[in-house]
């Protein structure tokens, strides 16, 4: 889930997507339990002798990672194992056994694992606990369930801490975490005897922690077939949950995609550019779009207000040419420089067109007002569809830089010969329109 966060970040997934990955994660960490139940401890020292011979003593790259991932894992199998014999004598500590008796009441079982995943956060950790507890005699399955019902409960707040100071979409994928996984427990909640009842039958008397790592997997199967169906009935409670909040002017002028923990990787980090770049471009765009009817008929205010966007524009342009300039120090291939040069480029010929709109046309619309100049119709018409032209055109400029979309690049492509076509019928309408008695300018 805090990858998903990370990713709904980077604006790699949408939090709709998400859903379905946050479900689907809850499956698939019931693997860790069901492999710890295999009593693989028993094989930690030789994943640690064998993955530290791979990291040491290998010449391929890849050889040594794939040793090093062995001799993490058994390090953590062997710290099970001392965790698991320095439970034994706790099975004839009698304070220790009533506490334990206590976690088969649900309520006791569900905060208690709830706490302790949120202290560890890791609900992977606190399962290992319980079934090396169940594998120790002290732990009971309605205990073990119990617990293993408040880890799924505990995890949560990792991923809410993974999504302090991201964006909405990000604290709302959280918030499908906790929704999903608060509503399973409260669903199984009434049921937890048949659950132990079931997968006492199914384990074919199996041991206590073959038989805990089933329910976990029985839980969090059912809850996924359960609410699989209510997809977008949980993005609707989310939304209502974490609602958007009104953009304040600091919001504008900031940067929202430009994470300075994905510089380590630049294909990543060229992404969340491109990506403040279409922020970026968006403005211009609102300028583009609002500079025509202020320039030609506004009022001053009007043109007050356009000129008040080119700020978040600059500001903008400060921080992507600032966060490229990072990228560029790190290690790129051939293709990220081309990348970088094209995306520094862009940013700088966004700025550009504000910065004209700003000086110039803004200035235009000022002398209109200040000399109480009217535009004819004919003039207006030409200036309108001039302005359409290039507003569609910019448009597809803006989605081949942003979507490296190659059908919008070739469109720009097509539409400068039309656009150097206006513009010289346009200089043309001006010296017509110049040399015409007054009525007619």
């Amino acid at each position: 889930t805090v990858l998903v966060v990370g990713f709904i970040s980077a604006g790699l997934m949408s939090m709709a997507q998400s859903i379905g990955v946050i479900m689907g994660a809850n499956i698939g960490t019931t693997v860790t339990a069901q492999i710890i139940a295999f009593k693989v401890t028993e094989y930690a020292l030789l994943l640690v002798a064998v993955g530290f011979a791979l990291t040491f003593l290998a010449k391929r790259e890849i050889v040594r990672r794939q040793g090093a991932g062995l001799l993490g894992l058994g390090l953590v199998f062997f710290g099970m194992a001392v965790m698991g014999d320095a439970m034994v004598p706790l099975q004839n500590h009698e304070p220790f056994l009533d506490w334990m008796s206590r976690m088969a009441r649900p309520e006791y079982g569900i905060l208690a694992g709830a706490l302790f995943t949120a202290l560890v956060q890791s609900s992977s950790a606190t399962t290992g606990v319980v079934i090396t507890g169940a594998q120790a005699g002290i732990i009971t399955l309605p205990a073990g369930i119990a617990l293993i019902f408040g880890a799924n409960i505990g995890t949560c707040v990792t991923a809410l801490l993974a999504a302090i100071g991201r964006p909405r979409e990000a604290l709302r994928a959280s918030a499908v975490h906790v929704v999903f996984n608060i509503a399973g427990v409260l669903l199984w909640l009434p049921f937890i005897d048949y659950l132990a009842t079931a997968v006492t039958r199914i384990s074919l008397g199996a041991d206590t922690a073959r038989q805990i790592a089933n329910a976990h997997t029985l839980f969090n199967i059912g809850n996924t077939l359960v609410f699989i169906w209510f997809v977008p009935l949980f993005a609707r409670l989310v939304e209502w949950l974490v609602p958007d909040r009104p953009l304040a002017e600091e919001d504008l002028v900031r940067a929202r995609y430009l994470d300075v923990e994905l510089l380590q990787a630049p294909s990543l980090a060229l992404d969340r550019a491109r990506l403040e770049i279409l922020r970026m471009g968006d403005r211009v765009r609102e300028m583009i779009t609002g500079i025509l009817p202020a320039m030609t008929a506004g009022e001053a205010e009007d043109l007050d207000a356009v000129e008040a966007m080119d700020d978040a524009v600059d500001a903008l342009h400060g921080q992507i040419i600032t966060y490229l300039g990072k990228i560029s120090q790190t290690s790129l291939t051939e293709g990220q420089t081309q990348e970088f040069v094209n995306l520094m480029e862009a940013v700088n010929d966004l700025e550009n067109i504000g910065d004209i709109i700003e000086t110039n046309l803004v200035t235009l619309g000022r002398h209109r007002i200040e000399e109480g100049v009217q535009i004819s119709a004919p003039t207006l018409e030409v200036i309108e569809r001039f302005h359409t032209t290039v507003l569609r055109s910019f448009d597809y400029a803006l989605q081949a830089v942003t979507q490296e979309n190659e059908e919008a690049a070739r469109e720009v492509r097509k539409m400068k010969q039309v656009v150097n076509q206006m513009a010289e019928e346009a200089a043309l309408h001006k010296a017509q329109r110049l040399v015409a008695p007054e009525p007619n300018r």
